[in-house]
């Protein structure tokens, strides 16, 4: 199994290693090239803006939407679910989301920096807690009909699925347990 990380901006080193942890090929996607040999893609954390505007220079962009819609398993964490949401509040006017989830989501919508923090979070499946990471995170404002939450905070989804696409708020890379990313690859076996 070879997955993809895109590496062209963010905190994509830590996504890498809990891969290797989990027996997988990471590929670095920094080209189309890349991309086309992945057989899954983790969008991590990082600046959503930069992210986005790097993905259409690449030629990324228009591919990752194709191959989702052919079923492509993707995780997008904090900045990645940013950039996979049907719509950005907040964002700039030349900031395209890909689409891939029908949620709305404010950039910074739980503070900057300054008012990062981590909580104890339930995730559907999961026998024990998550310690979620949040760093100038992403709130889910609106969720559509086919969005399943798989975990929430204060009653605000910070989790969520559609068919093959996977996002959260926080950074599960940061939280010393890997039963995220092997929750992600079980999907990418199965499709």
């Amino acid at each position: 199994m070879k997955v993809g990380v895109l590496a062209l901006q963010g905190a994509f080193k830590l996504h890498v290693q809990a891969l290797k942890r989990l027996g997988v090929e990471a590929i670095e996607v920094r080209t189309l090239e890349n991309f086309e040999a992945s057989q899954a893609l983790i969008i991590p954390g990082g600046e959503s803006t930069t992210m986005s505007f790097l993905l259409e220079s690449s030629g990324i962009f228009e591919a990752l939407q194709e191959r989702s819609n052919n079923g492509m398993p993707i995780l997008g964490t904090c900045a990645g679910m940013i950039l996979l949401s049907s719509k950005i509040t907040d964002g700039r006017n030349d900031q395209k989301p890909l689409k891939l989830i029908d949620i709305e989501v404010r950039r910074n919508g739980y503070g900057r920096q300054i008012d990062s923090f981590e909580s104890d979070l339930m995730i559907k499946g999961f026998e024990n807690f998550f310690k979620g990471v949040f760093i100038r995170a992403p709130l889910v404002e609106s969720v559509g009909e086919n969005v399943d939450v798989l975990a929430e905070l204060n009653g605000q989804p910070i989790m969520c699925r559609q068919e093959s696409t996977i996002v959260t708020s926080f950074h599960p890379e940061l939280a010393d347990d890997d039963r995220i990313h092997a929750e992600f690859l079980e999907m990418v076996s199965n499709s």
